[in-house]
């Protein structure tokens, strides 16, 4: 039998297979190799987890216990120190006082041009200057110069008794027969309603919080109303004069309906059996209608549960003539029942006091006389005019 040839093909083939097999031989000994020489594996050891809330822990036996001694407890709150306000005769001495300095000028000058040695037509006008120039008013003066023009020629009066006769006819024209007496007695089963208003910028907020130490100074139980609801802060800062001397505010939401606010702290005054409820209003421009008719809602919406005993108007003193046409317009839309006068230390104007008494025929009652918390004081025709002339 013959045995075939291998072809050149068939030879090629076996030696292309050998070679793939001994390739393979050779990378399996090679990663056993590999495999033998690396470091055998450990197991990596894990540490107890600390316990976390709601867990089982074991106290350390070692752990010293505190006794309840050595426990720090918490500081209790420590309330507001209320103040003790000062009363109202000390407040007329410093208003006294300060009036003398600030509006001194005003009868120093009156003076001055009474004790000349000829009161001819030119010192008479200068007297008439003088006066209108302190705001007292065109009317008002008017009718001054013509008391005292009459009495130094009748009466013969000479210069040393000027000071008396000036000072008579001032009190007379300041008023001292006006009632300027609070309406803050409680009323049977209400509290007496204060309602304060001005313009912007006039000091109401400021006001009221000093009316409140006036009479808590006279042992009155106070209720603040924080219906100006339009200024930022404004609650703020009447919640903190209440603090001070012990009088609960009641305030809304910023920018809230000031007439709820009102009923709203009435309703509190009444509950607590109150003595005065004072309601703070939003500054309005005697110009803006709808601001000025909203008042008139405020006043409305309180009586519904409570009489309003006063209106206060405020004004600032600096303004002159421009504050009694505030004070007219205001007047026309809620009946005001007096009028308080702020800032008066600061201008030698004094005769404001005079010109808007005569204007709305309302009793000036109050007097602001600088910047500190009772620098608030009853108004007195007879310790104004003293102060004028010292």
């Amino acid at each position: 039998m013959s045995i075939p040839l291998l072809t050149d093909q068939v030879l090629l083939a076996i030696i292309i297979a050998g070679v793939v097999v001994l390739g393979a031989v050779a990378g399996l000994v090679a990663a056993r190799r590999r495999r033998s020489e690396l470091p055998a594996a450990t197991t990596p050891t894990i540490e107890p987890a600390e316990p976390t809330v709601g867990e089982d822990a074991e106290q350390p036996r070692d752990t010293p216990t505190r006794t309840l001694e050595d426990t720090e407890l918490p500081a209790e709150p420590v309330a507001p120190t209320v103040e003790k306000p000062e009363s109202a005769q000390g407040r007329l001495v410093r208003l006294r006082a300060r009036l003398a300095r600030s509006q001194g000028s005003l009868g120093k000058g009156l003076l001055a041009l009474l004790s000349r040695d000829k009161l001819d037509e030119e010192t008479w006008e200068d007297i008439e200057t003088t006066l209108i120039t302190a705001d007292v008013g065109v009317g008002p003066t008017q009718e001054l110069v013509d008391k005292l023009r009459t009495r130094m020629r009748v009466e013969g009066v000479g210069a040393a008794q000027a000071r008396d006769v000036l000072r008579e006819e001032l009190i007379t024209l300041v008023d001292p027969s006006m009632d300027r007496s609070l309406a803050v007695t409680r009323k049977e089963a209400q509290p007496a309603v204060v309602l304060v208003v001005g313009v912007n910028g006039t000091g109401k907020t400021t006001t009221v919080g000093r009316l409140a130490r006036v009479l808590v100074a006279e042992d009155k139980h106070v209720v603040l109303g924080a219906a100006d609801t339009f200024r930022a802060a404004a609650a703020d800062q009447l919640q903190t004069w209440g603090e001070r001397v012990g009088a609960r505010t009641v305030r809304g939401p910023e920018g809230g309906d000031p007439a709820s606010i009102a009923f709203d702290a009435v309703k509190q005054g009444i509950a607590e059996e109150a003595d005065v409820v004072l309601v703070d209003t939003a500054g309005r421009l005697h110009t803006k209608t709808g601001l000025m008719d909203e008042l008139g809602k405020v006043k409305r919406v309180i009586e519904k549960s409570a009489e309003v005993d006063e209106v206060l108007l405020v004004i600032d003193a600096t303004t002159g003539q421009n504050g009694l046409t505030q004070a007219r317009v205001f007047a026309e839309v809620i009946n005001v029942t007096g009028l308080v006068l702020t800032k008066l230390d600061g201008t030698a104007k004094g005769g404001i006091v005079i010109a808007v008494q005569r204007e709305l025929g309302v009793p000036v009652k109050l007097v602001g006389l600088g910047e500190g918390a009772d620098d608030l004081a009853p108004f007195d025709p007879e310790q104004f005019v003293d102060a004028l002339l010292d």
